[in-house]
């Protein structure tokens, strides 16, 4: 990203799109604690699309180091405008955590526009608004450079690369307590991802370079369980099976997120990472 960055011990804080202070609340570069701290959106930057759109994504900095925070869709947590409001997180792990979604705008959307969003804790809120500044938009589908090319996830016959990712076509259902089997493919054709070897089933089958998978709880009521958090598939291809678990009936989405292997994690290199979506509604 072409912004400058301050490094504090194994958190990196973009300095350019820290949160707009609307009530005083603490700073993010105040001492950590285990819990009672504020989550910070923010702006990660913009890229293009093949289709002639842009994406505008957006990650967060739970400043907790023990505390996992949800809030719901709503007046706690909202887009402005309205029109882009709906696919953001509702749940909040600890640390940093580094383009979880992304938000689709028209090609002549304009620099000069602004997408808020906005977080309320404890009567605070925190907000940072996201543009298509020039000096924002990064590498995150063509690796720049390097050509280091993110993941591509597969749902089906839907797929989908880079942090807005692909969203499955079909709606799992479920019953609070019984575990639905959720799949999801992963290959990944850049510099990092050339030589690997085929396989299927969480990345047995041979050695080369793999893929990383993580799930996460991207949305929803209740707590969600997976049998396997994480897995890795060769990056020539390769299917991930795991089994979601959810303890109360609602609307759920949950993430899934494609690493390559030429970074450890999704993150600051801003050119590696592709998000998954899937819709789950659990019954009683």
């Amino acid at each position: 990203m072409r912004s400058s960055a301050l490094v504090l011990g194994a958190a990196v804080l973009t300095v350019a799109v820290a949160p707009t202070l609307v009530c005083g609340q603490d700073l993010p570069l105040l001492p950590l604690r285990g819990t009672d701290q504020g989550v910070w959106p923010a702006f990660e930057g913009w890229y293009d699309n093949e289709d002639g759109t842009n994406v505008i994504y957006f990650g967060y900095y739970n400043r907790n180091t023990d505390q996992v925070i949800d809030i719901p869709l709503g007046a706690n947590n909202f887009i402005e405008p309205a029109e882009f409001d709906g696919d953001q997180p509702t749940h909040f792990e600890t640390r940093r955590h580094w383009g979880v979604f992304g938000i689709r705008v028209p090609a002549d959307y304009g620099a000069q526009n602004r997408i808020y969003w906005n977080l309320v804790i404890d009567g605070e809120t925190y907000r940072v608004p996201g543009h298509m500044q020039a000096d924002y938009k990064t590498d995150a589908l063509d690796g720049g450079a390097s050509n280091n090319t993110p993941p591509v996830l597969t749902f089906g016959s839907a797929e989908g690369h880079g942090p807005l990712g692909v969203t499955a076509p079909e709606t799992l259902r479920t019953a609070a307590g019984e575990p639905v089997e959720v799949r999801v493919s992963a290959m990944d054709s850049g510099p990092a991802g050339r030589g690997g070897f085929g396989g299927r089933g969480g990345g047995r089958g041979g050695g080369g370079p793999r893929v990383t998978l993580a799930w996460f709880k991207h949305q929803g009521p209740g707590d969600v369980s997976f049998t396997e958090e994480q897995g890795r598939v060769s990056s020539a291809g390769g299917e991930m099976t795991t089994m979601a678990t959810f303890s109360e009936p609602g609307d759920y989405v949950l993430r899934v997120r494609a690493t390559d292997s030429g970074v450890s994690g999704a993150g600051h290199a801003q050119c590696c990472w592709t998000n998954g979506f899937v819709r789950v509604t659990v019954t009683r």
